[in-house]
């Protein structure tokens, strides 16, 4: 039991490192961004993320004062 759990410990322990050898070799490292936004490829294509998307529906109204007073008489009728 107890080398099981030491053999995972150094498994995880091994793949912390490598997943982090930019981070911690290399002055000034950092984690690449994997957010949506963080990618000059999407941004060209007009792709956002969802939260970033959503952010700016609903600073927009979703009807005019008009709209919906067409829309509650049409209902009404």
């Amino acid at each position: 039991m107890l080398d099981t759990i030491l053999i995972t410990l150094l498994i995880v322990a091994i793949c912390i490192v490598l997943l982090g050898v930019k981070v911690f070799f290399v002055k000034g490292g950092k984690f690449p961004n994997g957010h949506v936004s963080g990618s000059k490829v999407m941004r060209d294509r007009g792709i956002g993320c969802v939260q970033s998307q959503d952010r700016e529906a609903q600073k927009k109204p979703r009807f005019s004062l008009d709209e919906l007073e067409k829309a509650l008489n049409d209902s009404v009728n």
